[in-house]
């Protein structure tokens, strides 16, 4: 568990309640989901498993570890998929626990070069995102060895 001055889990958190999206990695102190975010099929959170609101409530070795894993899950999807860019953030404005969206983004999103939450830019290119589609079960699996060679 883990030793940050975490709160008490709210009733109702979503990632406290369940997974929220499809597990890739499941560690001591975190996991890896693939979120199931329409129009962005290469969308992950990293979850920090006990619930804290803020990255300061960590510790300074479990944000060093929380930080690796994001950073882990990056350089797989920038390897597997070159995307054009890579997003990282950790709002939690909606879901007031730790978590890191990682999302690889291409030029041609729907929303690029704003952020997924932005205004749309163009129409959705579903025949692109099905290609990218087409290759997250290999790149989960990419994640899940990345993440296991690193414990």
């Amino acid at each position: 568990m883990s030793t940050a001055v975490a709160s008490t889990a709210p009733a109702g958190c979503p990632l406290c309640d369940g997974l929220g999206g499809a597990l890739v990695w499941q560690g001591r102190n975190a996991r890896v989901i693939r979120a199931q975010e329409e129009g962005f099929p290469a969308f992950y959170r990293v979850v920090w498993t006990a619930h804290a609101a803020e990255f300061t409530d960590l510790s300074v070795a479990e944000r060093a570890e929380c930080m690796e894993l994001v950073a882990a899950v990056e350089r797989v999807l920038r390897d597997r998929l070159s995307p054009d860019k890579v997003n990282l953030a950790a709002l939690g404005n909606m879901v007031a626990h730790l978590h890191w969206h990682v999302i690889a983004r291409w030029r041609w999103d729907s929303h690029f070069p704003g952020s997924v939450w932005a205004v749309v830019q163009r129409p959705r290119d579903p025949a692109r995102e099905a290609e990218v589609q087409a290759q997250l079960d290999a790149t989960d699996r990419a994640i899940a060895a990345a993440l296991d060679a690193r414990t």
